[in-house]
């Protein structure tokens, strides 16, 4: 009798066990090179942007250094803070002393410079919230690398659109001087190019309007695309 019961108990561990691996075969889907992959059973982008009450968005600046991009940045990021939208600044200051660290200038370490942006910002996307960024990115082929990551549809591609004479005057580091001098190498503008956006969404001249009307012309227009409104498609 007892060793009947543990047949019995045998054969019943041994269905538990071929259910359980049925049910860890339905988890363990496989999605790229993740093959525990459940991303459809988070909570979605469309979840958190109704809870933020907005739409989120990249808004990529590109220009010269010293061309405006980050002040730029820092009043829109106000003026939407202020109007109730949850904004994360990118910009090298806090990206090269983080998570790009081990990078320099080379154009190999420009390309995965951007790459590893945009892959934070589409992180950034798909928790609902607005993310601007501040990058020289100084060619198309760059911007098109970002543009692909995030998705055409949530790019908006700001080009920051000022003379290298400008710049130099307000370069309060003295890189362009260094640059000049031959002290650091493939600095953009310099000695190494920058392509004018072909695809810039906006384009923002600032050597003849202050930091003010540059910002509430780039706020204007980014207004309509952020503003949330319940049950519209992506």
């Amino acid at each position: 009798m007892i060793f009947q019961s543990q047949k019995i108990n045998l054969y019943q561990s041994c269905r538990f066990i071929n259910h359980f691996d049925i049910y860890l075969h339905l988890l363990m889907k496989e999605e790229n090179n993740n093959i525990y992959s459940v991303f459809d059973e988070l909570l979605q982008r469309h979840d958190k942007e109704k809870l933020l009450n907005q739409k989120s968005k990249v808004i990529w600046m590109s220009g010269l250094s010293g061309s405006g991009k980050t002040t730029i940045a820092k009043y829109l990021e106000r003026q939407l803070h202020d109007k109730g939208f949850l904004t994360q600044v990118l910009d090298g200051d806090n990206v090269r002393t983080g998570i790009n660290n081990n990078l320099g200038f080379s154009e190999a370490d420009r390309t995965e410079n951007i790459r590893r942006i945009a892959e934070v910002s589409k992180l950034f996307l798909n928790c609902g919230i607005i993310t601007i960024n501040s990058f020289v990115s100084p060619t198309n082929e760059i911007r098109n690398q970002a543009r692909n990551i995030i998705g055409e549809e949530n790019f908006i591609e700001v080009f920051i659109d000022t003379p290298i004479e400008i710049c130099e005057n307000r370069d309060v580091k003295g890189l362009y001087a260094k640059a000049r001098k031959g002290e650091i190498k493939n600095f953009t503008g310099i000695d190494a190019p920058f392509e004018v956006p072909d695809k810039a969404n906006i384009v923002i001249k600032t050597a003849d309007q202050t930091i003010e009307e540059s910002g509430e012309i780039l706020l204007k227009y980014i207004l309509e695309k952020i503003t949330y409104i319940e049950n519209e498609q992506l």
